[in-house]
């Protein structure tokens, strides 16, 4: 069963490329905890197939950039954009798409974050492998309160303007 409202999130490690250095963390990919990464913060987490591809890099992760600044005014600490791609592919494809300053690019390169929560796509009938299913959840302090799960191929509730309203 997939994650839930009133559940927490389990702990896994994301990548996230880290281009300037400072105190704790290097130039390149840093691996970050989730369990020490979301204590006493809302965040509003999305996840989608994979960097580059047409739904996710022409209306998902653009929309999250261009909300970002509304959604944080609603409480929000940080966005995240989860995918099963490396670090590098990840912070290539947030400086594209201008996500620095306003949504976190992690990696998920193994699916381990994506089987905890069990949000999973095979795609391997494609040639892309186990992918992340295209979904956005509201999470407080760990704990999910709001989950929207796309059906496959759809676009319609996981985007940042869904998002928005259900923090109204």
């Amino acid at each position: 069963m997939p994650i839930a409202p009133g559940q927490a999130l389990p702990n896994a490690t994301l990548y996230e490329f880290i281009e300037e250095e400072t105190p704790g963390c290097a130039v390149g990919p840093n691996g970050f905890e989730v369990s020490d990464m979301i204590k006493g913060k809302k965040l509003v987490i999305f996840g989608l197939p994979g960097a580059y591809t047409p739904t996710c890099s022409v209306k998902h992760v653009p929309s999250y950039v261009a909300m970002a600044e509304q959604i944080k005014a609603k409480g929000v600490d940080e966005i995240w954009c989860v995918s099963v791609n490396d670090a590098f592919v990840m912070g290539q494809w947030g400086k594209e798409q201008g996500a620095r300053g306003k949504v976190r690019m992690l990696g998920d390169g193994n699916a381990a974050f994506s089987k905890a929560i069990d949000l999973t796509l095979d795609l391997t009938g494609r040639g892309m492998g186990i992918r992340s299913n295209r979904y956005a959840m509201i999470v407080n302090n760990g704990v999910v309160e709001k989950l929207f799960v796309e059906q496959p191929g759809k676009f319609e509730v996981s985007n940042a303007e869904n998002i928005l309203a259900a923090l109204a």
